[in-house]
């Protein structure tokens, strides 16, 4: 594949260049020098409908844009596309906050027992729900545990997006998915020089959320020497960019997410206890898929939907649905989202899914 990639220096600048060829994508920078971003963006959709229209933090992308690299920039497109996400639960939250008022009355139960981009209805899901919406008001760090693959990063966008912080910036950190070296940097920002490739300066993750909320996924992987410096960020709003001496202050709310244990990683050195405590204020469990198999048909109903925005939309026959609830689901509603894209694809044209199309490695139980 290659990738064909034209900068636009504003709106206007963007506009001349749709019209002239007609991109897939165009990614805005939250910050336009010359329009309003959510009217811009609303006038794109409405001239060009065919344009994927997301929006991203302009430095977060244009290293990747100026050097296209297949994966980086899959990987920066990906997170834009995530933002733009977050952003439109942010939209409809206040829409359906404001209809609530003007009515005058206290939005549907049904509303307040589900969170912005999650499914189901189970009696796990509703607890968190209502932790989540008690807590979501306030800036206290929040720390969002669960297996692997259960939607910690749904969670923490229904944080965001329920917060008084929703139009504010809401930046991304996996610590696993950076190596050691750089984390530092992508966090707390680094100016030229500083090290090997740091050709100029650059704002980290901390700083470009700030007035909004920072979610660090995977904190247990942080190196326990980036620990103290992040304790100390907590305690102060204090940052320090990598190779400068100045010091800057900034306003963020902290969503951690791990599948990790802390406090007993904390019990064998690998992690800072006092860090644990500084983002456990109000722990939050996401329950396996297990513990609510009553939300499966509902969260297969969804992925099909989803799917079906590529293909023809499937059902699933009842030995196939069945098949689905016999089994224990280990990598959770991930693992439920690439099993029914597998079945998918095996259906062929059939308009069902049938239990042949289900596919499951199944480990044998200890």
């Amino acid at each position: 594949m290659r990738w064909q990639v034209r900068e636009a220096s504003g709106g206007g600048e963007a506009l001349a260049a749709l019209s002239d060829q007609l991109p897939e994508a165009l990614i805005l920078d939250q910050w336009l020098p010359d329009l309003e971003i959510n009217e811009f963006a609303a006038m794109v959709q409405t001239m060009f409908p065919a344009v994927d229209v997301l929006r991203a933090d302009g430095q977060a992308l244009t290293r990747h844009i100026r050097s296209p690299r297949r994966p980086e920039l899959l990987a920066a497109i990906r997170n834009a596309q995530w933002q733009t996400e977050a952003s439109t639960l942010s939209e409809r939250g206040r829409q359906r906050t404001s209809k609530g008022e003007a009515q005058g009355s206290s939005l549907p139960s049904q509303v307040d027992a589900s969170l912005p981009g999650m499914i189901g209805e189970s009696e796990p899901m509703r607890e968190l729900a209502r932790m989540i919406r008690l807590v979501a008001p306030r800036d206290t760090p929040v720390l969002i545990e669960g297996p692997t693959g259960a939607g910690k990063e749904l969670v923490a966008a229904a944080l965001h997006t329920l917060s008084p912080r929703c139009d504010q910036p809401m930046a991304i950190l996996n610590c696993a998915a950076i190596p050691e070296t750089l984390l530092e940097a992508e966090l707390f920002g680094h100016t030229r020089g500083a090290f090997t490739g740091a050709t100029q300066s650059r704002v980290g993750r901390i700083e470009a959320a700030d007035g909004g909320t920072l979610f660090l996924d995977e904190i247990g992987e942080m190196p326990l020497a980036l620990q103290a410096k992040m304790l100390r960020f907590l305690e102060c709003g204090e940052i320090q960019r990598v190779g400068d001496n100045t010091v800057s202050y900034v306003n963020v709310r902290v969503v951690a997410a791990t599948h990790q244990p802390l406090e007993q990683r904390s019990d064998e050195g690998a992690f800072r206890l006092d860090l644990y405590h500084r983002l456990a204020v109000f722990p939050v469990e996401i329950p396996a898929l297990m513990d609510r198999m009553e939300d499966l048909p509902a969260l297969a109903e969804h992925f099909l939907d989803r799917l079906a925005q590529r293909a023809v939309r499937k059902q699933l026959t009842p030995d196939a649905l069945e098949d689905l609830l016999s089994h224990r689901w280990p990598g959770n509603v991930r693992e439920l989202m690439h099993v029914l894209e597998r079945a998918t694809i095996l259906s062929g044209d059939q308009v069902e899914i049938e239990r042949s199309h289900i596919r499951i490695r199944r480990r044998p139980r200890s």
